[in-house]
């Protein structure tokens, strides 16, 4: 079980460029995250489609782009909330975005 979490990890952070934690863990980034890109959005690819803007991750070594894109909401009347970056005393660490 144990070897196969860290596979999964590494293989997550080597795929993704993201940093593995579990969901109460955070993985704090003592440099801000650069200002947002301000990006064209494309024509949606259909009615009902979001625009879920681009944000920065953390990839370990430095923050990266990951570009905005058009969704389909899961349910009626679902809200997106942006991922974002906080900061606190240890530094910044990266809050997932999710549909509320």
């Amino acid at each position: 079980m144990k070897k196969t979490l860290i596979s999964t990890c590494l293989g997550i952070v080597m795929t993704a460029a993201v940093a593995c934690a579990s969901p109460h863990e955070r993985i704090y980034v003592r440099v801000a995250p650069p200002a947002a890109r301000v990006e064209a959005r494309v024509v949606a690819p259909g009615p009902g489609y979001i625009w879920v803007p681009g944000y920065y991750v953390w990839d370990g070594r430095a923050y990266a782009w990951t570009a905005g894109r058009w969704m389909m909401p899961p349910r009626p009347h679902a809200v997106w909330v942006a991922p974002h970056w906080q900061h606190e005393r240890r530094g910044w660490f990266f809050v997932e975005g999710h549909w509320r």
